[in-house]
């Protein structure tokens, strides 16, 4: 290797670990304007787990009261989900992980990660890879005459490519991951478009308006109710990916609105595709109505680009994780490079694809009961950014280790914090169980998560005030003193 080969060499090291790293970004440091940062929200709303959401959507509803689950559940859920992860992040230009230390302590964060977080982001990677496969062998079913099973070892074979290919992407950082957004959704928005032209001219106005729910129960109040509480968890959804790649936008104006309307307006057009496609076919699976829709060519070229954006967005979701990870394992990982540790978090979903079956089987119920704990978290991370700190976190004390560590709480953990956590899930749960399908009464005007987050809230606020804020812990009300060096 040559001198000038191995100079650059380290410096793409140096280059990697502060992207990829904790370090807080300054402001010219951040590469993402409020159009790239679009377009990689875009992106990840129009994947084809909204055309799946819509099609679920449509098991319990029709078309215009999928259309207003659709809305109120979305735009609650993405609110909620802004607040307590995009503003916190983005503000002090740190990573979400290490930006929650805050939050819930050094340790704290570590059993948020490993308890809820990577178990949320291995589903939805897996669903994702899954989701490519089914693609895959429905083009081959189409194209060629075959007659793979509809979850068969065909499948697997090809969510195990979709997962090598997005380790490919997400070894290269996040700069390629915004490139390859920037064709994929207006790509996506284009195929969106091209199958909503193709649904209306086919079958008429009243014909959608007229078809009826997949499979509904037989409470129309109930049904419409869980498919809004379904439709929340989606937009909740977002929260472990969203505060880590708001970070490395250039300002505020460019992480907030991008993050909430690009979400919004994309998984809301793509919803309305799965939703009417749903109803039409009797099919909430996107991969089995594509092709049918578009004819073998047009059907076939849909399934193979909305495979690919499926790739892209499981490269996200993976980044924000694997972030996660390193961050909160402590010195357990910190020597291992960043394309190992993004292979060693993609063997965990490569392992679920070989049941490819099980997360789509069971789709629903992931999405809701996930939500039931970011609900939770997003409620604890508001109260104490927005009401207890006001807005100002001590920054250097994110890097502080030991005794002396003024975030230290209680030996590196917030029992305030995730005991409010913790309260607010068994709550959620109880008003409604998304495995037995048991509601109390708050559940038919209330929905479980705005109660939830409500009360994880009073919950955090009360329980900190005992534990910490009165006796001078957690570093509650201390100025900002990162902030203050810098003005010297």
């Amino acid at each position: 290797m040559s001198r000038g080969t191995g100079r650059a060499a380290v410096d793409a090291e140096v280059a990697q670990e502060a992207t990829y790293g904790s370090l807080p970004l300054l402001k010219q440091e951040r590469s993402w304007s409020a159009g790239d940062f679009s377009w990689v929200t875009l992106s990840l709303a129009i994947a084809t787990w909204a055309f799946l959401t819509g099609g679920s959507t449509v098991l319990l509803v029709g078309f215009t009261d999928g259309i207003a689950a659709m809305l109120i559940g979305n735009s609650i859920g993405l609110a909620i989900m802004v607040l307590g992860s995009v503003v916190l992040s983005q503000r002090l230009g740190v990573e979400q992980y290490r930006a929650l230390k805050s939050v819930f302590g050094i340790v704290g964060v570590g059993i948020v990660v490993f308890v809820v977080v990577l178990l949320t982001e291995m589903g939805w990677t897996s669903l994702l890879g899954v989701m490519f496969g089914r693609a895959f062998s429905e083009i081959s079913n189409q194209a060629f005459g075959t007659e793979f099973e509809q979850f068969g070892p065909l499948v697997t074979v090809f969510a195990l490519v979709a997962i090598f290919v997005g380790w490919i992407i997400l070894s290269r950082g996040p700069v390629t991951i915004s490139k390859l957004n920037r064709f994929v959704a207006p790509g996506l928005l284009v195929v969106v478009a091209l199958m909503m032209v193709l649904l209306m001219s086919n079958y008429s106005w009243g014909e959608l308006l007229a078809a009826e729910p997949i499979a509904p129960f037989p409470d129309e109040q109930l049904n419409f109710m869980m498919a809004v509480e379904f439709n929340l968890g989606a937009g909740l959804s977002w929260w472990p990916v969203m505060g880590t790649l708001s970070r490395l936008t250039r300002g505020p104006r460019a992480a907030v609105w991008p993050a909430y309307a690009g979400i919004l307006v994309g998984t809301v057009v793509a919803q309305l595709v799965g939703m009417a496609a749903g109803l039409l076919f009797g099919q909430a699976d996107p991969t089995s109505w594509m092709v049918p829709l578009g004819g073998p060519i047009l059907g076939v070229l849909t399934l193979l680009f909305v495979g690919f954006a499926n790739v892209t967005s499981m490269a996200s979701i993976a980044y924000s994780t694997v972030l996660a990870v390193k961050q909160s394992s402590g010195k357990a990982l910190a020597k291992l490079r960043w394309p190992a540790l993004a292979a060693a978090f993609l063997a965990l979903p490569a392992i679920l694809s070989f049941f490819p079956g099980f997360m789509y089987e069971q789709f629903m119920t992931f999405v809701v009961i996930s939500g039931a704990f970011i609900a939770a978290l997003c409620g604890v991370i508001i109260a104490d950014y927005f009401i207890l700190r006001r807005q100002v976190v001590p920054l250097r004390a994110l890097y502080a280790s030991g005794p002396d560590d003024p975030l230290r709480f209680t030996g590196g953990v917030n029992i305030a914090a995730l005991a409010s956590v913790a309260i607010a899930s068994v709550f959620y749960l109880w008003v409604y169980n998304p495995i037995t399908l048991d509601t109390q009464a708050l559940f038919s005007f209330g929905t479980a998560t705005v109660p939830a987050v409500l009360i994880a809230m009073v919950s955090h606020v009360i329980l900190s005030h005992l534990l910490y804020v009165r006796r001078g812990r957690g570093a509650y009300g201390e100025p900002d003193l990162f902030a203050a060096a810098g003005r010297k």
